[in-house]
Formats: C-alpha cells, structure tokens, sequence
C-alpha cells in the first residue's frame, strides 16, 4: 500500500480497476482546512489522462510494474522492434505506445520497456541522451551570455530549443524527463 501523501513522479498504483502512473504532483497546504495532494495522473493501459485530489492518509494498492533492460532495433515503418539484451527475444511496440520517447530513440539505445500483467505501456529513455543537430539556423559568434534559444532539429527528428551558439553537426546532451537542453557534448 501506498500512502497518498508519498507520491512523486512515476509512482504507479491501481484505482477503480485501472492502473495510473503519477505524471505531476502537488502537496498543498491551505491556510485553513486540512491539507491535500493534487495529482494528474496517466491511465497506463489506456493512455488517458485524469486529475485527482487525494487525502495524504488516503492508501492505495501499489501496482507491480515488470522493468525489462531492452535494446531498440530498428523501426519498420509500422513498428518499432526491441530486443531483450538477455535472451534476444524480440518484442514489436506500436507509436501509439512508445510516444513520448520517440523525441529521444536512436537505434541501438538500451532502453527500458515498462509493463504491467504482460501489457506493454511504455518505454523509459536513459534520463540523459546524446543528439547531433541536423539542422538549426546559424551561430551568433559572441551569443553565449544571453539567455535567448533558438529551435534546432536533431538526428531523431525532433525539435529542442538550444542556445544561439550551437550549430549543425554539434552533438548536444538533453533531459528526457524534461525535454530540455543541457549542454554541448564533446
């Protein structure tokens, strides 16, 4: 059992016969009355996204999530393959599943393939990756003391804000968990 008052980002558990991951949480403690925990929260199976005050004595069933180190192949235009780095079992995930990755995936990643009752729900990326910058417009010489970004296209194919200093064919290091920029890698 989980108390509500415990959660943090990740943490998963079942409620109304569903299984939800904690995406955000909010501890809050009004002036008068007694205190609370504001969550938004993401159906795992269903991807649905749903809001939810909690009690912070209020107990919840922790649910069991199978974490498997895997490996990502390739994708075949369909489906993205991924390979158990143990066994060389082969599993197929659809976009719909992998989505929120997709910005971070490079063939030959190790990754971790989230699942709960043997439903595949999601893939972890490492929390840092590195990218090349396909394309961003050109570098201001002198720009690297202010605090101004400009849009840059990576390897993957997504879009990261970046400083005006960097520039096509720099390799650049990113936060999955926040999607933002951190620095310039060697």
């Amino acid at each position: 059992m989980i108390l509500a008052g415990d959660f943090r980002n990740g943490v998963t558990f079942e409620m109304d016969s569903s299984v939800y991951r904690v995406v955000e949480f909010q501890h809050v403690k009004p002036g008068k009355g007694a205190a609370f925990v504001r969550t938004k929260l993401k159906n795992v199976i269903t991807g649905n996204s749903l809001e939810k005050t909690f009690n912070p004595s209020e107990k919840v069933e922790e649910a069991q999530i199978l974490i498997q180190e895997m490996q990502y192949l390739y994708n075949d235009g369909t489906n993205y393959t991924f390979m158990d780095t143990a066994t060389y079992e082969q599993v197929e995930l659809t976009k719909e599943q992998i989505e929120d990755t997709l910005p971070y995936l490079k063939d030959n990643m190790n990754v971790k393939v989230l699942s709960y009752k043997s439903n595949v729900f999601g893939v972890e990326p490492p929390t840092f990756v590195e990218l090349e910058v396909t394309y961003t417009e050109p570098g201001i010489k002198g720009s690297t003391a202010t605090g101004t970004t400009k849009p840059a296209t990576v390897e993957t194919g997504a879009s990261f804000n970046v400083p005006l200093f960097v520039e096509i064919g720099d390799r650049i290091r990113i936060d999955t968990r926040t999607g933002q920029y951190m620095e310039r890698a060697n």
